[in-house]
């Protein structure tokens, strides 16, 4: 359905038409390598490979492909990722037609496009704390349910060091607990990652 209801606002958009369609992320991968379209749209949540990793082939293998992202997550932390990532237009999924299609034509013409509820979410809340690498690994095991020594065999560091990583998150999210600091990860969209698919 999302991929007809695309193919048909192209239709409305002059000069523009569809040359491929993929059900899946390597689908679209191949597709891209192949087709090397002027546009490429593409939803978060994809099967087989997600939008992030479509994104990233697609830059590889046809850097001049501009990249417009669909998304039904709403988090700010995904979506400033998704901003700093250097996609060419940023749509959530209830974006109205009307606006789709401008901001669609702006990144045609070589513009970038934000929607204006996308804008409003980034302007509207405050940024989530600042996590090393190894300290965003730790929270994702912590939200699995893992121990320190099970996070700690996981990623080959001692239990210790997972404890010194854990005391450090408990003080970025200001939480007295575990259950206050996956409700407060989960609140900045840090761990949206694990609801995709």
């Amino acid at each position: 359905m999302v991929r007809s209801g695309l193919e048909r606002l192209f239709g409305t958009i002059h000069r523009a038409h569809v040359i491929g369609m993929a059900a899946d992320g390597l689908e679209a991968i191949a597709l891209c390598r192949k087709l090397r379209p002027g546009l490429m749209t593409l939803d978060v949540g994809m099967p087989l490979a997600n939008g992030a990793e479509v994104f990233a082939e697609c830059r590889r293998w046809s850097p001049e492909t501009k990249v417009a992202v669909f998304t039904g997550f709403t988090s700010v932390s995904m979506l400033a990722d998704w901003v700093a990532s250097g996609v060419d237009g940023l749509f959530l999924k209830t974006c109205g037609e009307e606006e789709l299609r401008a901001g669609l034509e702006l990144v045609l013409s070589g513009q970038k496009y934000v929607a204006g509820d996308i804008v409003r979410r980034l302007e509207d809340s405050p940024p989530p704390p600042d996590l090393t690498l190894r300290e965003r690994e730790v929270l994702s095991l912590i939200a699995e349910g893992l121990t320190s020594t099970q996070i700690g065999d996981k990623l080959a560091i001692s239990p210790k060091t997972v404890e010194k990583h854990r005391a450090t998150l408990f003080e970025k999210f200001g939480a007295p607990s575990v259950a206050g600091l996956l409700t407060a990860a989960f609140r900045t969209g840090l761990l949206d990652h694990l609801n995709q698919t």
